[in-house]
């Protein structure tokens, strides 16, 4: 299969643009894309993502980053992925750190799985002990993935009118 995860980079500006309009044209969410969706400019977006990395610098609650998934015999972008370095409450319960998405047509291909085990590697670079990994509790495909993975549920809890899963790797 052969993915890379790779940092966004100009390189890769047409196929983050066509990513991100085939996920808003499906109504799909794009997970793991740190807020791609509010930005026009991709440049702007790059620097937002960059920026995320460093602690003195961030625009979010945490530290996060963020890598494209791109396959390596064809250099095709398939999903993306960020690791949150750490937690706030409303990841603790509802989030998670890590999130990620897969193009609707690169879905069911083992892409998602091949994503988390390397994202995972990097959380251990990043002296994470646990990762915790959450879904919809009627997302059967992200569990199948982090379970996959060694997620193991700890629980489901409610937020806003929908369940979620909580599962931890260690």
């Amino acid at each position: 299969m052969g993915l890379l995860l790779s940092r966004p980079s100009i390189q890769y500006k047409q196929q983050v643009l066509e990513y991100k309009n085939e996920f808003i044209e499906d109504g799909d969410d794009l997970a793991g894309t740190s807020y791609l969706e509010e930005y026009d400019n991709y440049e702007e977006w790059m620097r937002f993502v960059f920026d995320n990395e460093k602690e003195n610098t961030k625009h979010t609650e945490v530290t996060a980053s963020v890598f494209l998934a791109i396959r390596e015999n064809d250099n095709k972008l398939v999903g993306m992925i960020n690791i949150r370095h750490t937690l706030n409450e409303y990841l603790y319960n509802y989030g998670g750190h890590i999130g990620y998405s897969v193009r609707r047509t690169e879905r069911r291909k083992g892409y998602a799985t091949e994503m988390l085990k390397i994202a995972l590697k990097k959380c251990r670079k990043l002296k994470m002990k646990k990762v915790l990994l959450t879904c919809d509790v009627n997302n059967i495909a992200s569990a199948k993935t982090i379970k996959t993975c060694g997620g193991v549920l700890e629980n489901e809890v409610p937020n806003d009118g929908r369940l979620v899963q909580r599962y931890w790797i260690i």
